[in-house]
């Protein structure tokens, strides 16, 4: 939870505060997921299961308890937008490898950055979204008006609340493989990883390089399978589920180091 915590303290966000954003997580989970032959159970039950008091359970069984929030609906458009940029004819000049856009429909028609918002929704102008982005650094635009994707992942290099979307999408969805990999009996998600600790700075800065080279490469690969399928599950009535596919990478200082080198 240190990582968690230093966030917080930066932030602003105190102990009391945090807490009792956090009782109401633990009462919605107790409430929705630990039900006795598909009974909700009674607050009593709650305060057992948990330890928040009855009338803060009552309180916020009463207030709805949590709510789950998607991603925002700008995140998710935009996400949705990159995923066509990347992927899509006329947009790439081949899966992976987007092609510079005329900004306006005027000079490059169905191509250009206006088609590729067109595309996705008539319902958002081109301007406000090629504004945001710029903002946000995740395109930029040259002296002849075209329009550059910055980033292979929408994953914008400004913007707090943006970033912080993202941050608890991805914290939970890895939480939730790990934990189900711990206590859910059956077939386990996917969740590997590879330790050592008696790299030096050089070997770090290599490594890095390369988990930045081919783990993107691995995503963006990923990310073309997804959108095919997606596209041809379309056809099918089947029920919908959502993904998520990660990958991340993390260094610090070590002040011994075991001779073996190998964790």
């Amino acid at each position: 939870m240190r990582p968690i915590v230093r966030l917080l303290l930066r932030k602003g966000m105190t102990y009391p505060f945090f807490a009792d954003m956090l009782k109401g997580v633990f009462v919605a989970v107790a409430s929705q997921e630990f039900r006795l032959s598909g009974a909700e159970p009674s607050d009593s039950r709650i305060t057992l299961l948990t330890g928040v008091h009855r009338k803060d359970v009552r309180r916020l069984r009463e207030q709805g308890g949590e709510v789950e929030a998607p991603l925002p609906e700008e995140i998710s458009f935009g996400a949705h937008l990159v995923s066509v940029w990347l992927n899509q004819a006329p947009f790439c000049a081949s899966r992976g490898v987007p092609l510079p856009l005329p900004r306006r429909a005027s000079a490059g028609g169905a191509c250009s950055f206006d088609g590729l918002v067109a595309s996705v929704s008539k319902d958002i102008r081109a301007r406000v979204v090629l504004d945001e982005w710029r903002r946000l650094g995740i395109v930029r635009l040259d002296d002849e008006g075209m329009v550059h994707l910055e980033t292979a992942a929408f994953v914008p290099t400004r913007g707090f609340d943006e970033k912080a979307a993202y941050f608890g999408h991805n914290i939970h969805d890895h939480a939730a493989a790990a934990v189900h990999n711990l206590t859910t009996a059956g077939k386990p998600f996917f969740e590997r990883s590879v330790h050592y600790n008696a790299l030096s700075p050089k070997g770090v800065a290599e490594l890095e390089s390369a988990v930045h080279r081919d783990g993107m490469n691995a995503l963006l690969a990923f990310n073309e399978l997804a959108s095919s399928l997606e596209k041809r599950d379309e056809l099918t009535v089947e029920p919908r589920q959502r993904i998520t596919v990660g990958l991340y990478f993390y260094s610090e200082a070590l002040n011994d180091v075991p001779a073996d080198g190998k964790d």
